[in-house]
């Protein structure tokens, strides 16, 4: 097949589009409500669409949104120019711009063209949607180079859509951890919100994202467990994703707390010391919502609070939730929802268990479904180990699984299809690539490179980007960009490109593009096989299915493990 038409065919998410453009996800979005001539969503779901790359690209290229002509892009670049690796100062100099109270703050002002484009584009895009597509960014930039983690708008969505509206005219929202305030700002309308962290740029950060918003927010300094300040407020709602396995949390200055309701947190439950934190601030009738790892569901330590917590009757549902929503790491998370009973109220028999674990982050947002949720009685979850993961008690009820099955086999076939055309055709190479080598630093020096945490980008028609970063994966590179703990940074001093004219680089690039497109489609082809596979093994085990007669002979050639005899 040419390559023409393989293009033609391929479809990309739009993740995949955020990238090819150099924006963020949320820009994407924004793209598809204001141009009704976007694309189409060729294939997917409706929240996971795929849309046609040819399309995509042809549109680009109409509007001027590539990465060499977006306006955020050279926003970023500038920011980074005048700013290095503080990105969150640079962002709290942009809130100071788009406030337009230059003295109200202790960030510096922005000078020469960053403080131009923001004008231009807070005219084209609003204040509001510009300020949440940087902070995007930057959320997904300083989680590439390690920096501070900061709670996902993702995150937000979900912690949102699972909250609800807050009822009360006069309501209060809390987040004891707020960082740059994406959670707490993100609850719906309430009539103040409050928020405290232990870094003063973040925190300085959500009380200018507030005014921009129009929101009333009082916002702290501190660590809330060492150095609560609003040890007397009482919220209808908490929010909080707070930080995680941190071993010195002030046990041994506290252990007299009166937050302690449930018991004093042991060492090695930072977490729960949060819960309890967080439950101590909310009024009654309110409710908390707390975002966890999933192993405080079950780690032996915490056995005894969380016993307290089911026996009482506090803990109305726990939510599993797909891995990739939060910024330093992709495993999977837990949200937990606390209530403060009143007097008169009736004791809780059940918790609600919801397990949205296999979901698309997107998909979360939304309702769950009969057969994700399961009502669990307390007495049932009262054992030895006091098991608060909805794994293990949510059982999907599947009402045609010869249906489903059949679809999920289709599904992996035309994805298995889009694979094989996506794999680039590489002929035999002299086992060298014959080019002198020149160094990334030297290019990042000379302004042709763009160098963002782990991604470079092209800034001249001289160099592809693509080339870029598909060199940049080299065994070589990757062992010199890896520290001595393992952590992989991209290290400017270090790297080392082949020099090669433009044409030979677009071959190379066009070629890792499409290996990076294969990858994210291998990605997209092992989850759904999982789904595939356990509804299968689910559904001989239980004779909702049987297997096809003659399906033995099929395998002969392959023993047991898999392995060719």
């Amino acid at each position: 097949m040419a390559a023409d038409e393989s293009t033609a065919m391929a479809v990309v998410t739009a993740a995949e589009i955020a990238r090819l453009a150099g924006v963020t996800r949320a820009a994407v979005s924004n793209w598809r409500r204001r141009y009704p001539d976007f694309p189409r969503p060729a294939a997917g779901t409706s929240t996971s669409p795929l849309f046609p790359l040819a399309e995509v690209q042809q549109w680009l290229e109409r509007q001027g949104k590539g990465q060499e002509t977006s306006g955020e892009v050279e926003l970023w670049r500038e920011l980074r120019a005048q700013h290095g690796d503080d990105m969150l100062t640079a962002l709290g100099s942009v809130a100071t711009q788009l406030l337009d109270d230059p003295a109200s703050h202790r960030f510096p002002p922005l000078t020469g063209s960053a403080a131009a484009v923001v004008t231009a584009l807070a005219v084209e895009r609003g204040t509001q949607a510009l300020y949440s597509d940087l902070i995007e960014r930057c959320i997904v930039s300083t989680a590439r180079s390690g920096g501070e983690p900061m709670s996902t708008p993702t995150l937000a969505r979900i912690v949102a859509a699972l909250a609800g509206p807050v009822d009360s005219a006069d309501a209060i929202v809390y987040d004891p951890a707020c960082g740059a305030g994406t959670l707490l700002l993100g609850i719906g309308p309430a009539a103040h919100y409050y928020g405290q962290d232990q870094n003063s740029t973040t925190a300085a950060i959500t009380e200018l994202r507030s005014r921009l918003d129009g929101a009333s927010v009082t916002v702290a300094c501190g660590d809330s467990l060492r150095d609560d300040r609003f040890s007397g407020l009482h919220a209808d709602l908490v929010v909080c994703e707070p930080p995680v396995g941190v071993a010195d949390w002030g046990r041994e200055g506290l252990l007299l707390d009166p937050r302690w309701e449930l018991g004093v947190p042991p060492r090695s439950e930072s977490e729960l010391a949060w819960v309890q934190h967080c439950y101590a601030h909310t009024a009654p009738g309110g409710r908390t919502l707390v975002v966890l790892p999933a192993s405080v569901a079950y780690r032996r330590a915490g056995r005894r609070i969380r016993a307290e917590l089911v026996r009482r009757g506090l803990l109305s549902s726990v939510v599993a939730l797909p891995p990739g929503l939060i910024s330093n790491h992709s495993l999977p998370v837990h949200l937990w929802e606390l209530r403060r009973p009143v007097e008169g109220d009736i004791d809780p028999t059940h918790i609600r268990m919801i397990d949205l674990s296999t979901a698309t982050p997107d998909a979360a947002a939304g309702a769950p479904v009969p057969e994700q949720i399961t009502d669990v009685p307390l007495i049932d979850i009262l054992d030895d180990e006091v098991d608060l993961s909805p794994g293990s008690y949510v059982v999907a009820h599947r009402a045609d699984y010869p249906a489903e099955y059949a679809a999920l086999r289709d599904e992996v076939r035309r994805l298995a299809r889009d694979l094989l055309e996506l794999l680039p055709e590489l002929p035999a190479g002299p086992g060298r690539v014959e080019a002198a080598p020149i160094g990334l630093g030297d290019l990042v020096r000379g302004g042709l490179v763009d160098l963002d945490s782990s991604t470079a980008t092209s800034r001249t028609e001289q160099l592809d980007s693509d080339y870029l970063r598909g060199f940049l994966r080299s065994t070589a590179n990757t062992r010199r960009s890896t520290t001595a703990t393992g952590t992989f940074r991209l290290d400017a001093r270090s790297a080392q490109l082949p020099q090669m004219d433009i044409e030979r680089q677009r071959e190379y690039g066009g070629a890792f593009r499409r290996l990076t497109a294969f990858e994210e489609r291998l990605r997209e082809v092992a989850a759904l096989g999982g789904q595939a596979s356990a509804l299968a093994f689910d559904g001989l085990t239980n004779g909702a299915l049987r297997p096809k007669a003659g399906s033995e002979s099929a395998l002969e050639g392959v023993a047991s493990d898999g392995r060719e005899k």
